[in-house]
């Protein structure tokens, strides 16, 4: 894609982060080619909206597999905050976990990430497009459907292997296992491709699959065994 066709869409996406107001789908010539220059994308619509990113989050991507994009610090919410459906366009509610880094993470390397505090997460995702992208490249150049992270109290602990329970808040459902540690080392070899990160920041594995929530009223939650629960409510 010639470069100044790049940052039209980055524009474009930015304006739509703005606005509130989705962005029809690309045409053909507008889609990005491939994962690196979705990423590009991404970078360009966040120098246009000034936005530094806090960290990185890595997400299922469409049609299997996982796509990283930038994580931003004024999409974390604390646990207790509603957050209101009209929001977001098309979300999606996932179970998540955020570990913020006790050291830097360098770009060589293959070291275990330190952590110094990990929290329970749910994940809303959201688009800036008004269709869902199709592929991994245009999901990365919508930030891998950043929309909204709510974050539960975390622990000094390393993260481990956990059964997890995700869904209605009072129905009960059969837990699963999973291992937290492999989840945020995957997010830190895609931080390390990006150029690694400095102590401080924030490292967010999204585990699928996810809801949709459908209408205000509705709670959901996820509990991992040894770590915690968090929930969120919508209006």
């Amino acid at each position: 894609m010639h470069p100044s066709r790049r940052r039209s869409v980055a524009l474009a996406l930015a304006e739509a982060a703005h606005t509130g107001i989705p962005l029809a789908p690309l045409p053909p010539n507008a889609l990005p080619r491939g994962i690196a220059e979705g990423c590009r994308i991404a970078t360009l619509m966040l120098e246009a909206l000034d936005f530094t990113p806090c960290g990185l989050r890595l997400a299922p991507a469409p049609g299997g597999g996982m796509v990283a994009g930038a994580m931003l610090e004024n999409r974390l919410l604390r646990e207790g905050r509603p957050v209101t459906l009209s929001m977001l366009h098309r979300p999606l509610v996932s179970p998540a976990v955020l570990g913020v880094l006790a050291v830097d993470l360098p770009r060589r390397g293959d070291a275990t990430p330190a952590f110094a505090m990990v929290h329970p997460a749910l994940d809303i995702a959201g688009w800036r497009l008004r269709e869902p992208p199709a592929d991994a490249a245009s999901a990365a150049a919508d930030l891998a459907g950043l929309g909204l992270l709510v974050v539960g109290r975390g622990r000094t602990q390393e993260p481990a292997p956990s059964r997890l329970g995700f869904g209605p808040v009072g129905i009960r459902r059969t837990g699963v296992t999973v291992d937290l540690g492999a989840a945020l080392a995957a997010s830190a070899a895609a931080a390390r491709l990006a150029g690694g990160l400095p102590r401080g920041a924030v490292l967010v594995a999204v585990i699928g699959p996810g809801v949709v929530p459908t209408m205000a009223g509705s709670r959901l939650s996820a509990s991992f065994a040894g770590l915690g629960t968090v929930r969120v409510g919508f209006t």
